[in-house]
């Protein structure tokens, strides 16, 4: 079995560069946290508006009938039967497949940040937030289809009900995570070739790529 082993220049100029990386995005963080607070707010959904708290006042749907005979509207349903029932990614939203009292079967996005539980998590019950009707093919996608009805079909396939609306904040770590891995590899990108380049014209290092010049051979030899 042969073996191979990266130079020592590599390996120290990719050190470097893994370095530089780390303040990078320690900075990044620095901005972030400045603009953390923002996002936030615009994420953050008033109670009876579309993803929102549903209160007393909400109409409490019981079938698909009542989802489209109303405008807006909440579910009640028990424990985390909402979220129990299947789901798959649709066009970049998470979905549930969620149990209407009736029985049926709807697609629907969630901000779960928003849903009311009485009396115990499990076998409580959960107030959903104020959804509203979205039509949509959700036949579309074969994939989110197989996900989501992997253990029972939808009822409806041409609508899903948004409970979402403006909200679904991630946290705070999940919002830096992105973007400061993004800024570190960048930086690696940037950093080591450079690196690398100042040490070769200074004498540090070899070159990267060692052009071999071919041997010239007269022909009356």
């Amino acid at each position: 079995m042969r073996y191979r082993h990266l130079r020592f220049d590599i390996w120290f100029c990719l050190l470097i560069s893994v370095g530089v990386s780390l303040g990078t995005a320690k900075i990044a963080k620095l901005v972030l946290d400045q603009a953390y607070p923002k996002y936030v707010e615009s994420h953050t959904v008033a109670a009876g508006e579309i993803g929102g708290t549903a209160g007393p006042e909400v109409f409490r749907a019981q079938s698909i009938d009542d989802l489209l005979s109303h405008d807006t509207f909440t579910v009640l349903s028990p424990g985390i039967e909402y979220r129990n029932r299947g789901a798959g990614w649709y066009n970049g939203w998470y979905m549930y497949s969620l149990t209407l009292p009736s029985g049926e079967l709807v697609a629907a996005v969630i901000n779960t940040e928003n849903v009311q539980v009485e009396g115990s998590y499990y076998t409580g019950t959960a107030t959903l937030p104020v959804g509203r009707v979205m039509y949509e093919d959700l036949t579309s996608s074969e994939s989110f289809i197989h996900q989501i009805e992997y253990i029972e079909p939808l009822t409806r396939r041409d609508f899903y009900v948004d409970m979402m609306g403006q909200g679904g904040k991630v946290s705070q770590e999940d919002y830096y995570e992105t973007p400061t891995t993004l800024v570190q590899g960048i930086t690696i990108v940037l950093c080591f070739p450079i690196l690398h380049m100042l040490g070769s014209k200074i004498g540090i290092f070899p070159p990267f790529f060692v052009r071999r010049k071919k041997e010239q051979t007269s022909e009356w030899e």
